[in-house]
Parts: C-alpha cells; structure tokens; sequence
C-alpha cells in the first residue's frame, strides 16, 4: 500500500528528520534556496543510499554501471603509460 505525501515548508537551515524502523535517522537540510532551486543536505547511515531521482533510475536499469564502467574503462586507457 503506497502512502501520500507529506509536504512540508522549510526555511533556510532548517531541518527535516526521518526515523528508519530500526531507529537510525536520517537528516535533511535546506542548504540554500536560490530563485526556483533548493539546495539540500543529507545525513544518514553509511549502508542508506542517498541519490538523486535520475541517478537512482539509471541505477535501477543498469545504465549507471554500464556507464561508470566505461568511464573506468576510459580513465585507464589514458593512464597506461604505453599509450
């Protein structure tokens, strides 16, 4: 069953608490508001993964490993020394 949104005001420096179910937080901080854009900060456990929309979308279809890897893939190739 999916939830609703919780929609919420904040201003600058103030803060937005999650509690995980095991108890850990995870803390969200409006950095800076500038015209249409927020800026927002994120604490939260090592093992939580914290990404953007489309970076965890590309994640969710391998299309951010395939992409990572051939960056890899690149960064090596201008490494090596017999090139």
């Amino acid at each position: 069953m999916e939830n609703g949104m919780l929609v919420l005001s904040r201003k600058r420096q103030e803060k937005l608490i999650i509690t995980l179910p095991d108890g850990r937080l995870i803390t969200v901080v409006v950095v800076e508001i500038r015209g249409d854009k927020v800026r927002l900060g994120t604490l939260a456990p090592a093992d939580c993964q914290v990404d953007r929309e489309e970076v965890h979308n590309a994640k969710a279809t391998g299309a951010y490993q395939r992409t990572a890897d051939y960056l890899a893939a690149r960064q090596k190739e201008r490494e090596d020394p017999r090139r």
